[in-house]
Formats: C-alpha cells, sequence, structure tokens
C-alpha cells in the first residue's frame, strides 16, 4: 500500500520554540516513513524527557513517551515483545547519553533492531540551559558559570566502541538527505544511530554557525557517499588522504596529490577503525563527516531471541506456564 506524508501526522499543535531544529527532523521522519510503506499502525515511536522526547506525540503511529533516559530500553522490549514491529527512538544528548548511556550502549552492543534518533544540541533544552555530556569543553551555561572542566563524549566514538554496526550524522535543516538516512536506517538489521546535529535556538543558538553555515558549509563537511572518492570543498577540489596512520585534507592538483591519493568510502567493511576517525572528523582541520559513515551486517538480538524461543520449544515437553510448575516435585495439601 502506498502511503502520503500525511498518513503519518496528526492533529496535535507542535509545541516546540519557533525555529527548533526538531520541526526540520520530524518532517524529515514523516517523509521518509511514507517512502518506507509500513502501516502507521506498525510504527512504535518511542522517547525519554526532553524537547527531542516530544516527538511521539507528532507522530499518527503508536508511541510511547516514557522515563528519563529508559527511552531505549522500552524499546528493546517492544521490539523483543513484537519484532514485526517497525521501532523508533527519539532521544536528546541529555537523555541518551547521562542518565540513559548505559541503556545506549548496551542497545547498541546487542544490537537490537531499532532505530535511534540522537538530537544533539549539546544543551538540555528543556530544563532550561545546563551543559550536557555533548557540551564543549569550557562551555559556559547555567550549571558551569565559569566554563566547564569535562571532556565532552562524541557520540560515534560511544557507538562505535560499543560495537555498533550503523552510525550515520546528518543536519537537522537538511531535510531531503536526513530523510535518505532515515530510510537507510530502518532497512538496516539492528541497531541504527543516526546523529543530528542540531540548534537550540534559546539556550545554545549558532552553536554550530562555524561549521554548518552556508558561507562555511562547503569547505567545512564533506557528505559521505559509498564507493565514492571523499571529495568536498567550495570547488570540489579538495580530498581526504592518508597521512601515515592519520586523515588528513589535501587538495587535488597541489603538492603531487591527484584523484587517485583520495581515499574511496567503504561504510560495510567491518574493521571499525577507518570508519572511527571517519566520524571524529570535528570540522577544523578535517571537515564533519556527514551521511553513512559505518552500515556493516551483524546477528540481530531479538531475531536471535527469537530462534532461541523456537529451539527451546522442539526441546521442552512444558507448553505452558502450568505445565512448567507442574513439571517438578509437586503436591497437594488439603
Amino acid at each position: 500500500m502506498t502511503y502520503k506524508v500525511s498518513d503519518f501526522k496528526n492533529s496535535q499543535q507542535i509545541c516546540w520554540c519557533p525555529g527548533c531544529g526538531n520541526y526540520g527532523i520530524l518532517s524529515s521522519l514523516h517523509k521518509a516513513m511514507a517512502t518506507l510503506e509500513i502501516a502507521p499502525h506498525n510504527i512504535v515511536v518511542i522517547s525519554g524527557i526532553g524537547c527531542s522526547s516530544r516527538l511521539p506525540y507528532y507522530m499518527n503511529t503508536y508511541g510511547f513517551h516514557t522515563i528519563h533516559g529508559r527511552g531505549a530500553a522500552v524499546a528493546t522490549g517492544v521490539k523483543v515483545a513484537n519484532p514485526n514491529l517497525s521501532v523508533w527512538l527519539a532521544t536528546g544528548d541529555g537523555d541518551c547519553l547521562a542518565i540513559g548511556g548505559n541503556h545506549f550502549i548496551h542497545t547498541i552492543r546487542r544490537n537490537v533492531d531499532i532505530n535511534i534518533l540522537l538530537m544533539n544540541n549539546k544543551i538540555y533544552g528543556l530544563t532550561k540551559g545546563q551543559y550536557s555530556p555533548t557540551s564543549n569543553r569550557g562551555f559556559i551555561s547555567k550549571s558551569s558559570p565559569y566554563g566547564t572542566i569535562e571532556n565532552p563524549f562524541r557520540p560515534a566514538e560511544l557507538v562505535i566502541g560499543a560495537r555498533g554496526c550503523f552510525f550515520a550524522r546528518t543536519l537537522d535543516s537538511n531535510i531531503e538527505n536526513s530523510s535518505k538516512l532515515l530510510i537507510e536506517a530502518a532497512h538496516h538489521k539492528g541497531t541504527s544511530v543516526i546523529e543530528f546535529i542540531l540548534n537550540c535556538v534559546i539556550f545554545n543558538n549558532g552553536i554550530n554557525n562555524d561549521i554548518i553555515s552556508n558561507s562555511n558549509r562547503l569547505n567545512k563537511t564533506i557528505f559521505l557517499h559509498h564507493g565514492e572518492k571523499m571529495i568536498f570543498g567550495e570547488k570540489n577540489n579538495k580530498g581526504i588522504v592518508l597521512d601515515g596512520f592519520n586523515l588528513k585534507v589535501a587538495t587535488i592538483g597541489e603538492n603531487g596529490y591527484t584523484l587517485n591519493d583520495v581515499l574511496v568510502h567503504d561504510e560495510t567493511t567491518t574493521d571499525p577503525n577507518l570508519h572511527l576517525k571517519l566520524a571524529l572528523m570535528d570540522g577544523d582541520e578535517l571537515p564533519l563527516a556527514l551521511g553513512i559513515i559505518r552500515n556493516v551486517e551483524s546477528q540481530v538480538y531479538d531475531i536471535e531471541v527469537e530462534k532461541q524461543i523456537q529451539k527451546i520449544k522442539t526441546t521442552k515437553t512444558e507448553r505452558t506456564l502450568n505445565d512448567f510448575l507442574m513439571s517438578g516435585d509437586v503436591w497437594e495439601i488439603s
């Protein structure tokens, strides 16, 4: 059956601040779900607590607004209980990486077949502007008036360190590319994580402007495509090359560098080392990597659970809970 974007919208008034990047993410998700052709009643959108976690209210699907940091645990339960559902988790850098950090990494480690939308605006927005686990060192906020002295988490590092199989990154404002990435994430079997570079217009406005503004984006970001050369730049003449064990930017046609020296992106290689190097490029000396960075196959938790259940059923004589309870030494009290 063919679906329209409107099939995944509801009449609920959207309660985000005007200009919030979450609007773009919501539009991308509506568009992606229409393309996936999965019935709304076969989709569940789950969230924890935070601005991003209001997203299930604006979906014409099943949804759970759960408790702080526990969205991944609830999503795991939903997927294991009904593997036929398409399960999505909307979460923010605070909800996901602070109180929800353990649930996040263990969901990835298990490789549960859910899709995680990680909205990273480097701030606690709902609770009015405290620094978050991804805030830059030295960041001044209500809870760090003299600058935070903590090193931030880098989501890609956590995903790949937890043996993640799918990691992608996109911008909140790029609806077309975001929709494509969401579709690819849905097709991936296992945990997919998409990091959205998000702008909080109230408490952290312009935090990413040095990288993603219209005047800087072409030279400060690179969109990776599987099987294609890693080329970027305003004149499309810069490339990512190897410099020993490290990556660096080279200008094609200068200092002896040719197109042949530019690396080709392989998102499917199982070795995570190059994927991690690409994911940690931050827009300073190296451009911020966007697109699908890692996409490899591995055993999927909910599928393996179902296989195990079916296998055990063939070897056990008990068919019901009562059969199990009555299978050992039992007696009656009269």
